[in-house]
């Protein structure tokens, strides 16, 4: 048999899809499973972009442009002018979703054998990607007991050598819900501009900001204009993550030349899903404004409930709609396992993520899940009875 490459076998697994399987077969057994373990919104599509969907007229279902359709770069420019973020149609490159968004990013920015500095706990994905490129990711930690903030800056100049390359954020952040504050942001500023580093801002979830302060984003942090790339998405802001649409922005020419040579490789995003995401920027304030209010909702259920559970710790998050919980086990990730293979209660279990898969630093995170609270809030209340009776139950085995 021929060999795998040692890039596929250090590829590391998905902690919010490697469970997927117990899944199945506890669903085959006809226990009915509580997913808390993924960001997949229940919240309906804008029906602006339904119903561009549905009226698709075209003869011809061709390549787009490869940076992406004009129309929809030009509204694009207009919707982060909401942010008084300023840029034009030049500074973007609409991908397949932020995934390729991210792939761009670490093609252009890095060569093998570069590092990145990151904080953990970490989106998953970027430690897989960071392995496709051969790229080296230097963790550094942030702790439950302080909602996950951000260490000082003279623990991230420590890991900075002739190698580093880029500090890349989540903000507002999955997996922790943490929402930066503007003092840390402008530290970073200030760190990424004296080492000549890029900064990597993924902000896929910026209209989820459970605060009334203006939202920063990195494209807002002055003399930064060629250090900073921000990575974009549809997927969660319009319940489109079927969609595949996401978007490449920075004021770099030469960065944006570049990875328009990838973006020429792979011939061109999704044609349907432009047009789908094009439509749905027209959706309005109250659609907007519906949503978050339904998340704040959630997110108190969630983590108001978890609280509650004996041994259970969860800090109330400040964006995106994540929650981190440490749990009154030594392993979570075999408690998960459990849940879905040994356990039900009235006929009912809940899967959530591990924590171990997001983090970077072996052995850490072990007594921690993340929990996405993007089910109906009927659904998470009768998902905390339940944990609460596994938690139980494993205990006492």
């Amino acid at each position: 048999m021929p060999n795998i490459s040692q890039r596929g076998i250090d590829m590391p697994a998905s902690p919010i899809r490697k469970l997927a399987p117990f899944a199945v077969a506890a669903k085959q057994k006809g226990i009915k499973v509580y997913h808390l373990n993924i960001g997949q919104p229940d919240i309906a599509t804008p029906q602006e972009g339904l119903d561009a969907l549905k009226n698709i007229d075209r003869k011809v279902l061709e390549y787009s442009p490869s940076q992406g359709y004009q129309s929809y770069l030009d509204r694009l420019v207009e919707y982060y002018g909401r942010y008084d973020i300023n840029i034009d149609a030049s500074n973007i490159i609409v991908t397949c979703g932020g995934s390729e968004a991210l792939q761009f990013a670490f093609l252009t920015c890095f060569n093998p054998g570069d590092e990145l500095i990151v904080p953990e706990p970490v989106y998953a994905n970027y430690m897989g990607f960071a392995n496709e490129m051969g790229v080296k990711v230097r963790p550094i930690t942030t702790k439950i007991e302080n909602g996950y903030s951000l260490p000082a800056i003279e623990e991230f100049e420590k890991l900075i050598n002739e190698r580093t390359r880029a500090i890349m954020i989540c903000n507002p952040n999955n997996p922790t819900g943490t929402l930066y504050s503007d003092e840390e942001l402008m530290q970073l500023r200030d760190l990424v501009k004296k080492h000549d580093l890029y900064l990597i801002s993924d902000e896929v979830y910026r209209e989820f900001r459970y605060s009334d302060k203006p939202y920063l984003s990195a494209l807002h942090l002055e003399g930064l204009e060629d250090n900073v790339i921000v990575v974009d998405s549809v997927s969660k802001r319009y319940s489109e993550c079927g969609i595949r649409i996401g978007a490449f922005i920075t004021r770099n020419k030469k960065l944006h030349a570049t990875v328009m040579k990838f973006a020429q490789a792979r011939l061109s995003p999704p044609l349907i899903g432009q047009i789908v995401a094009e439509a749905s920027l027209a959706a309005p304030q109250a659609y907007h404004q519906g949503v978050y209010d339904e998340y704040i909702a959630r997110r108190n259920c969630l983590v108001e409930g978890l609280n509650k559970i004996p041994g259970v710790f969860a800090p109330m998050p400040t964006g995106a709609f994540y929650a981190m919980a440490k749990f009154p086990v030594e392993d979570c990730d075999d408690f998960c396992r459990w849940c879905l293979e040994e356990f039900s209660y009235e006929g009912e279990t809940v899967m959530m993520a591990p924590a171990t898969g997001f983090y970077a630093t072996p052995g850490a995170g072990k007594n921690e899940v993340r929990m996405a609270y993007v089910l109906k809030i009927e659904d998470l209340k009768r998902a905390l009875v339940v944990l609460e009776k596994a938690l139980e139950a494993y205990n006492a085995r």
